[in-house]
């Protein structure tokens, strides 16, 4: 089976920001990068050219088709902010109605800037997120 294109590299997380040609794409990419080192409390690492990531989570489905990926994670995109976050968690749909102006998918939220949510709301998204992840990976370790 082919391995996952996207793997962490060596690249320098803040070099990769301070090369994010959008001024308020970069400024917002910092406040996301504390938040998630806050949430995570681990150090962030560059996964292929443009992700975010804050550890490692495993991954199977049912085709049987497995890997690693981040365990929680972002990117500061040409056309938006995308945060690779799901809706699984408790509270999900009270927290994205109450967060502002976004686009959510399966397990993406785009945001065009900062300034457009509740970011309070935002780190809670993250927090909850993250958390149930963890709780993933700890039960799947059990098995």
């Amino acid at each position: 089976m082919a391995e996952n294109k996207t793997q962490p590299t060596a690249a320098s997380v803040d070099g990769f920001i301070a090369k994010v040609e959008n001024t308020r794409r970069r400024a917002d990419a910092k406040i996301a990068l504390e938040i998630y080192k806050e949430v995570t409390r681990l150090p962030p690492v560059m996964w292929g050219p443009s992700i975010i990531g804050f550890g490692t989570r495993h991954y199977k489905y049912d085709s049987g088709r497995e890997g690693t990926m981040p365990a929680a994670g972002f990117s500061p995109r040409k056309a938006n902010l995308t945060f690779y976050i799901g809706n699984e968690f408790e509270g999900a749909k009270t927290l994205y109605s109450s967060l502002g102006k976004h686009k959510k998918s399966v397990a993406c939220l785009y945001i065009n800037k900062l300034d457009d949510i509740e970011l309070e709301i935002l780190r809670e998204i993250i927090n909850r997120d993250y958390a149930r992840t963890l709780q993933i990976q700890k039960s799947r370790i059990g098995e």
